[in-house]
């Protein structure tokens, strides 16, 4: 057995010999584009000098923090020291000031992030978080000169923002390219400032497309696993043409690093919003004048709408483009403009891509049947509304009312009283819901006192039999779930499916 050891490890020593061989003749079969593009040395260098750093500075209100004295017991051993040091530092405290730092004077913070020149005369795109709130905006080119920057305009709802700028000398442009291209897989090259590292190259794939990770009404990210790190806002992401497909925006990590979970805004986002910032200095919308909602299951089941799909009009505002277009809230919206509504994200996507005053044609379901509508688009009014709050008044005492329970709800007719207890608007017609059974399947989809009942089934209600009534049925049709308009005591609406098995 002694003797026959030395020969295993030889035979073994022969066979790992031969498995290296064969791993590096498999490698060098392998074409290189499976390996990784080999262009990437040369688009880099094309576009490059089209990528600039943006430096902004800001001053804030110096209250404390680390920068402030800090407090310590008087008669302190370090007391003197600090006291001294911070005198030091700046100069001294401020007439007036004492030594818990609240009355500094502003100091300058600054930032960085990235960009890219979209056209030789002096535009530059980037995100506006990265210019957010700015002082003043200076951006450094690769070869170092650094030159003012002037805002143009931002979007918010994008987080795109574009700066112009006055050249000292010929730069470097790139083109947008079309986003809706991208395949999943495709090879993608990011140039930035990642923690101040400016002209940072890194590559990677598209790991995803049209991502909605709830940043805002019009999520539609590409998703890539390129290196995307804190500096990298802003700059672009370019395909193997050199042309740019996307804007780094952000990335997902709980180190603050990056783990490959990288987003960009679509390049065919960025540049309408460019081209309108650049044209207006604001963004302008379309509007349909709809409140929208997802379609379930369950609501797609008592629609009669397989397979579930589309954008459910919960409401219609009456100053809106769809009212007299004759939309109705009930109505599923399942194609806009010629282009497929899947869900409600992508019915807001379209319609704020479309055209102010545009007519479109919208292919709405209506029980169970398929009508087209023509829309002439509105412009969506970006200023919020600020509603003020309702002066208390005293309650009086309230008599309880006649309840009847039906689906796990208690529900009574909307009296005078239960209007002022639940702060019920008059233009709110319906059954009023004064209490939910906990294990119920209501109380799951969040109905709570206070919720009026407006329409069972499609078909308006105006007491506890009515509803009762309609749910008897529905069970009898061997419907599983029934479909409730409920509103709220400002008169919001919303669907809700519940079960009546």
């Amino acid at each position: 057995m002694t003797g026959a050891r030395p020969a295993l490890k030889s035979r073994l020593r022969l066979m790992g010999i031969a498995i290296s061989f064969g791993a590096v003749s498999m490698l060098a079969s392998v074409p290189a584009s499976a390996r990784g593009p080999d262009g990437i040395a040369d688009i880099a260098e094309k576009v490059i000098e089209s990528v600039v750093n943006i430096s902004t500075s800001q001053s804030v209100e110096v209250k404390g923090g680390k920068d402030a004295m800090p407090q310590l017991p008087p008669g302190s051993p370090f007391e003197e020291f600090f006291d001294d040091f911070f005198k030091n530092r700046r100069g001294g405290l401020p007439k007036g000031g004492d030594k818990s730092g609240e009355m500094h004077p502003p100091r300058k913070t600054n930032s960085l992030g990235s960009g890219f020149i979209v056209d030789a005369a002096g535009v530059v795109v980037t995100n506006n978080h990265v210019i957010a709130d700015a002082d003043e905006i200076n951006l450094i080119m690769n070869d170092g000169t650094k030159i003012k920057a002037e805002l143009v305009g931002v979007d918010k709802k994008t987080d795109i923002a574009v700066l112009k700028f006055k050249p000292v000398k010929p730069v470097t442009a790139v083109k947008f390219g079309d986003s809706d291209k991208l395949r999943l897989g495709e090879w993608v090259i990011a140039i930035g400032n990642p923690f101040s590292l400016g002209g940072s190259v890194t590559a990677g794939i598209v790991s995803a497309r049209n991502r909605d990770i709830s940043q805002g009404p019009y999520d539609s990210y590409i998703q890539t696993d390129a290196s995307i790190n804190r500096g990298n806002s802003g700059g672009p992401l370019f395909n193997l043409e050199g042309e740019v497909v996307g804007v780094n925006t952000l990335i997902i990590s709980p180190t603050g690093g990056s783990i490959g979970l990288g987003f960009a805004v679509p390049s065919k986002t960025v540049a309408r919003v460019v081209d309108q910032l650049q044209q207006f200095g604001e963004l302008r919308r379309g509007w349909l004048g709809v409140r929208i909602q997802q379609v379930t299951e369950e609501i797609a089941e008592s629609l009669s709408i397989k397979p579930a799909r589309g954008a459910l009009v919960a409401g219609v505002d009456d100053k809106g483009p769809a009212k007299p277009a004759g939309i109705e809230p009930g109505d599923v919206v399942v194609k806009f403009d010629g282009k497929d509504v899947k869900d409600p994200k992508d019915l807001s996507r379209v319609v704020a891509d479309t055209a102010v005053g545009k007519e479109v044609e919208v292919v709405i379901i209506r029980k169970g049947n398929e009508e087209t509508r023509k829309v002439t688009l509105g412009r969506l009014e970006d200023t919020e509304k600020v509603q003020q709050a309702a002066a208390k008044t005293k309650e009086d005492p309230v008599e309880k009312p006649v309840t009847q329970k039906a689906l796990g709800l208690d529900l009574a007719a909307l009296s005078k009283d239960l209007r002022t207890k639940y702060k019920v608007k008059e233009s709110v017609k319906g059954v009023i819901i004064t209490g939910v059974d906990g294990s119920s399947d209501a109380a799951e989809k969040r109905l709570s006192a206070g919720d009026v009942i407006v329409e069972v089934a499609q078909e308006a209600v105006a007491s506890a039999a009515d509803i009762k009534k309609r749910v008897d049925q529905l069970k009898k049709d061997g419907k599983k779930s029934v479909l409730l308009l409920v509103s709220n005591g400002e008169g919001e609406l919303r669907f809700v499916a519940l079960s009546v098995q």
